[in-house]
């Protein structure tokens, strides 16, 4: 899912619907970090993929992020040499080349261990384990890939569930505007209803439904409606 930067931002995360994706990555609190994970997001309709590195401290700043691949190389060498303050949560993505094998040889399945030296105090260290297996995608069945006359209230997103899916992720982002909603959802949940106030009339709106596997790895589905009414 391509991340833009956005003006206005909605995130919706259900009381019941809390998803911790540290299972598939171990993370401690005394000179561990708080969260660590790798994992590889496959858009159905570029065929593209990429993967994401994620690692957050407890409250110290970073200067220096080091992850090493199952392999032994040196994957991700991340630093702030003139920063005081360091910084405390660092998310990074490869480039998205086609789903062909590419990006799998360059990082190997198996266990990346994670170094980070903060501003002061000791190392921390952390790791995730990445797979190379992803979810099913989802069917988006409401709104219809590229309806038009879509209601701007009480809109509800329908999809059919996917294989091995532990939770979705459903994103919609006017680009113009750089709005966006987003919200993360339990495995068992097939639709989601967009606030009331957040679709205008007479605007293309962008939608994606992620399917996020157990290990963490995701297969997005995208489409796009156009609201109804004059902009």
């Amino acid at each position: 899912m391509n991340r833009k930067k956005s003006i206005t931002i909605i995130r919706i995360i259900a009381p019941a619907a809390v998803l911790c994706w540290t299972c598939h990555g171990l993370a401690w609190a005394d000179g561990k970090f708080e969260h660590v994970a790798v994992y590889l997001e496959q858009t159905v309709q570029d065929e593209d993929t990429e993967i994401v590195f994620e690692a957050v401290t407890a409250g110290v700043g970073l200067r220096n992020l080091q992850v090493v691949a199952p392999d032994g190389r040196t994957v991700v060498d991340f630093k702030t040499p003139d920063s005081k303050l360091g910084m405390r949560r660092v998310v990074l993505e490869s480039p998205e080349p086609k789903n062909d094998g590419t990006l799998q040889a360059d990082f190997p399945a198996g266990i990346y261990k994670f170094t980070g030296i903060p501003t002061s105090g000791a190392t921390v260290q952390g790791e995730a384990t990445l797979s190379h297996t992803f979810p099913g995608a989802v069917r988006v069945t409401q709104p219809r890939a590229g309806e038009r006359a879509v209601p701007t209230k009480a809109l509800q997103v329908k999809w059919n569930a996917a294989r091995d899916a532990a939770g979705y992720v459903v994103v919609i982002e006017q680009e113009q505007s750089g709005r966006e909603v987003r919200a993360d959802l339990i495995n068992t949940v097939e639709e989601f209803m967009v606030p009331d106030g957040f679709l205008l009339p007479g605007l293309e709106y962008k939608l994606a439904v992620g399917t996020i596997g157990k290990d963490g790895n995701r297969t997005v589905m995208e489409t796009d409606f156009v609201t109804i009414g004059k902009k």
